[in-house]
């Protein structure tokens, strides 16, 4: 193995974010640059929580001492930074206040509070009413929809994304990592980020379109692939802080955001109007078992078909979720091993002895390290006990799953890569929650996990890797989503 040596800085560390960030003394990119040997943060509070009657000799948390709009800046551009600050100052339950978004909220680490809530599901609902991704996907998907409409589409999908299904996808996970690594060049820095986005976009694609190859794909389920592409890179701009800020709060895309969206609604439109022509025996007479034949034929409480505009809501959040966590997840893994040489050179024997143990750690260590989804929010219905701290009703409690995985109690020397941590170990949902937890449990993350372990594996078995002594990469914070500043930049020395 050589060494690679590059600056490594993301976009938002200079330019317009950069900018802001220094007028709003926002803090600087701190908390992915520190020592491994640091100890996690560390609560100050009892594990009491739950909804109260009042809050008879408790305190209202701590607030961060800053008003909404910069509140709000300083979360869009330095998220994680001023959690981990916020932590480390306050203990791990403080509030602050959004300009946009959910207004109130408080922020929560600790497992038994975030655990007080995931288990009164009818008390403390998602708050994806002010998700960022509502203008996006719209109000109509199983992302973000409540109560017994979220029941029902989560019932509706939940088959197509477990047990015999994942089976039945592997095949085209084999064959989408095997032809996406034929096609890699070794000696050129490339982004891991944009090879596994290819790769799942190849399987989900496949999983609600059926398509299994993408030369039979008919000229508007290709245009819906490049148009969703060209939203991820859109949505990289360090102007896309500004639209996402314009369309907090909006239960639907305006301005640019509108714009944008456009030619990807055209062309999912065009696939459920072709669909509807050939009906759900398809072209060839064959019959399709896709996810868009399903949605397709399921009927309301009423008894009526789907909407169109009900049907491109959960296609969008199927084919936008279902692909970008878990590509960033493979960048995210590789940002990580190129930087531990150690690790990798483990990481390499176990894919290509078979040990299927060590990899399904270094899975979790990721995950761990660098949750794709740092975030989950709830609304709280009624008043809520936080250890010694009331908060009111009304408030947006936003779980911290990056804060709360790296709590020293839980992963001492959590600031380390150290897949060891977990082998023998099966994770607490209460202590690892990368695809979140309760009764929103990402309904992909059998998907998800069969993706990773081929492509991790498949990697480590055909390519090697060049190390690199370059610090970091900076956690860029896309919509909902931790993806790495540089999409996980490797150089490959040599691939079989």
């Amino acid at each position: 193995m050589t060494t690679i040596t590059r600056a490594a800085r993301s976009g938002f560390g200079s330019g317009l974010g950069g900018t802001v960030a220094r007028t709003l003394s926002i803090p600087e990119p701190a908390w992915h640059l520190r020592d491994p040997a640091r100890p996690g943060i560390s609560g100050r509070n009892s594990d009491d929580a739950g909804p109260v009657a009042g809050g008879a000799g408790l305190a209202p948390a701590p607030s961060l001492p800053m008003g909404r709009v910069r509140a709000s800046l300083t979360y869009v551009l330095r998220e994680g930074d001023v959690l981990f600050e916020a932590s480390e100052r306050y203990g791990d339950v403080f509030r602050s206040e959004f300009a946009g978004g959910p207004g109130r909220i408080v922020m929560l680490s600790n497992p038994a509070h975030i655990a007080s809530l995931m288990s009164r599901p009818d008390g403390a609902p998602s708050a994806t009413r002010f998700s960022p991704l509502r203008p996006i996907v719209g109000p109509d998907s199983v992302l973000t929809s409540v109560g017994p409409r979220h029941k029902q589409q989560r019932g509706l999908l939940l088959p197509q994304f477990h047990g015999r299904a994942v089976t039945a996808y592997q095949q085209r996970i084999d064959a989408a990592t095997a032809r996406r690594i034929d096609e890699w060049q070794p000696g050129q820095p490339v982004a891991l980020a944009d090879i596994g986005q290819q790769i799942t976009l190849d399987v989900i694609m496949s999983a609600v379109f059926g398509i299994d190859d993408e030369a039979g794909a008919t000229r508007a389920e290709s245009a819906v692939r490049s148009s969703m592409i060209r939203l991820l890179h859109l949505s990289t701009h360090p102007l896309a802080t500004v639209v996402q800020l314009v369309n907090a709060r909006s239960p639907e895309s305006r301005g640019v955001l509108k714009m944008v969206l456009r030619p990807l609604d055209r062309a999912i439109y065009a696939v459920i109007a072709e669909r509807r022509r050939e009906g759900a025996d398809g072209p060839d007479g064959g019959g399709r078992s896709d996810i868009l034949t399903v949605l397709m034929a399921a009927r309301g409480d009423d008894g009526a078909p789907l909407a169109d505009s009900e049907i491109r809501d959960e296609l969008l959040t199927l084919v936008l979720a279902g692909h970008e966590t878990t590509s960033n997840s493979v960048a995210w893994t590789f940002e990580r091993l190129t930087r531990n040489p150690e690790v990798y050179r483990r990481a390499v024997l176990a894919a290509r002895s078979g040990d299927g143990a060590y990899l399904e750690a270094l899975i979790n260590e990721s995950m761990r390290s660098r949750p794709v989804v740092p975030i989950v929010a709830r609304e709280l219905l009624s008043d809520w006990r936080f250890g010694d701290y009331v908060v009111d009703r009304g408030v947006v409690a936003l779980i911290s799953i990056l804060l709360l995985q790296h709590r020293e109690e839980l992963y001492p020397r959590p600031y380390a890569f150290d897949p060891d941590r977990f082998l023998g170990v099966k994770p607490s949902p209460q202590k690892l929650m990368p695809f979140g937890g309760g009764t929103r449990r990402c309904l992909g993350a059998g998907l998800a996990m069969a993706e990773l372990r081929v492509v991790l594996t498949q990697i480590l078995q055909r390519v090697d890797l060049a190390m690199t002594d370059a610090p970091a990469e900076q956690p860029r914070h896309r919509n909902v989503t931790m993806i790495p500043g540089h999409g996980g930049l490797v150089t490959a020395l040599s691939r079989d």
